[in-house]
């Protein structure tokens, strides 16, 4: 992911809503510690409000978390970059998918779609590089957003939808969002997709005071002094997509494995397409906005967050555990409810 400076100027910009340089030596790629789990306080609910999502299926954590031992290694190199390709488009044949490698000058990523059941509803794409920067195991950043698009492809592949359900993993991001430049390029699937959700790192979360950063001068009450919530940015010209969000943090009541709660959803919307805050632009929705399509970022706010970004120490045994299905949970919750809409997602202007 690029680096998350640019979260001043976001917050900046959304007060009324409140919101790496690489390495010189090789990464020896080794068996990784065990995944710890924490135990984190009691969060509360930014919308108690919020309804349960009574239909959607339930994440597993273990499934998750085997994702991203199994990925524990650098994605960097081109040989590197094909063992991940090989890695992920196995795992979707073995849920019935039909992936389809998409080459480009610089890479290649990889496309799925299950059909939706109305021909006249459009799609909702949900996206997350693959790649990482030299060095990296990237746990975090970002086989933590590929993990949980499979996971995404095993609860929803053969669930019937009135929208199609699209999935693509980008390569060469870290590289300056080449593969998400070349996905938007082919515009003629963009005239049938209806929304974007893109996730790049949302394993990561501490719970002690001060570890989550906040630029100085910030002209709000920072939300918390825990790294215990989850962002998501989009644009003001595409609010519903937002407001998916806003409702997906309670788990179904019948849930096999019931959590206390799940994270916080910080929700940012950005006005002018990010013209006026270049920084928020940094990662593979980005694109996604220049054609005019609505998209949102998910992620845990990195750098400003986890001391593991863009590092080797961003390794299985850093991902916590809690906030990181939860997450998972937040983002099933909100494409189902995306999934099973026909209305349009773009902002309606005031009556």
């Amino acid at each position: 992911m690029r680096k998350w400076i640019w979260l001043m100027l976001l917050v900046l910009i959304a007060v009324a809503v409140v919101g790496g340089s690489r390495g010189n030596t090789f990464f020896e790629q080794r068996p990784s510690p065990a995944i710890v789990e924490r135990t984190p306080v009691e969060i509360p609910q930014l919308q108690p409000e919020s309804k349960e999502v009574d239909s959607a299926p339930q994440v597993s954590a273990d499934m998750l978390l085997t994702h991203i031992q199994k990925l524990n290694f650098q994605r960097y190199t081109t040989k590197e970059r094909s063992l991940t390709r090989t890695y992920i488009t196995t795992e979707l044949t073995k849920l019935g998918w039909k992936p389809k490698l998409e080459k480009f000058s610089e890479g290649v990523n990889i496309f799925a779609e299950r059909i939706g059941t109305n021909k006249a509803a459009k799609a909702i794409l949900v996206g997350a590089h693959y790649d990482t920067v030299a060095l990296s195991p990237g746990a975090d950043d970002n086989a933590s957003g590929v993990a949980v698009m499979l996971e995404i492809a095993r609860l929803l592949g053969s669930r019937p939808t009135p929208r199609t359900l699209q999935l693509a993993f980008f390569d060469q991001e870290e590289a300056g969002l080449l593969g998400s430049q070349a996905f938007v390029s082919k515009t003629a699937r963009l005239q049938n997709l209806s929304g974007a959700i893109i996730m790049d790192m949302v394993g990561y979360a501490c719970y002690t005071i001060g570890c989550q950063k906040y630029p100085a001068g910030l002209p709000v009450t920072p939300i918390s002094d825990k790294g215990d919530f989850l962002a998501v940015v989009g644009d003001t010209e595409h609010l519903p997509l937002l407001s998916a969000f806003q409702n997906s943090q309670m788990l179904p009541s019948n849930a096999l494995n019931k959590q206390k709660s799940m994270p916080s959803v910080l929700t940012l919307p950005i006005p002018f397409k990010g013209l006026l805050t270049p920084d928020t632009l940094r990662s593979d929705h980005a694109p996604f906005w220049y054609q005019g399509v609505g998209a949102v970022l998910v992620t845990d706010t990195a750098n400003l967050r986890t001391p593991h970004y863009h590092q080797r120490s961003d390794v299985p045994a850093t991902i916590e555990r809690s906030f990181f299905t939860g997450a998972a949970q937040i983002v099933v919750n909100a494409t189902i409810d995306l999934l099973e809409k026909n209305e349009v997602l773009e902002t309606r202007p005031p009556s």
